[in-house]
């Protein structure tokens, strides 16, 4: 705890989702209290034509009451 889960558009290099990764370990870290061992990150590759179906509905429209922080954007 806690399990942070990140889904993009395909096109990221390996060196960006691992410095990524190290920022929301050490700002869970920070921020949280929470040691290195307990934070895991999942990092998942959406296809732009799926995010509507796969991302938008079930995650940001189906639980806006529980964002902190909302897109500036609808499908």
């Amino acid at each position: 705890m806690p399990h942070v889960m990140v889904k993009l558009w395909p096109g990221r290099s390996e060196e960006q989702k691992t410095k990524l990764t190290e920022a929301i370990v050490k700002d869970v870290m920070t921020h949280l209290k929470s040691s290195e061992s307990s934070v895991s990150v999942t990092i998942e590759e959406v296809k732009q034509e799926e995010w509507t179906d796969k991302v938008y509905k079930p995650d940001i429209q189906a639980k806006w009451d529980k964002l902190y922080k909302k897109p500036g954007y609808k499908p």
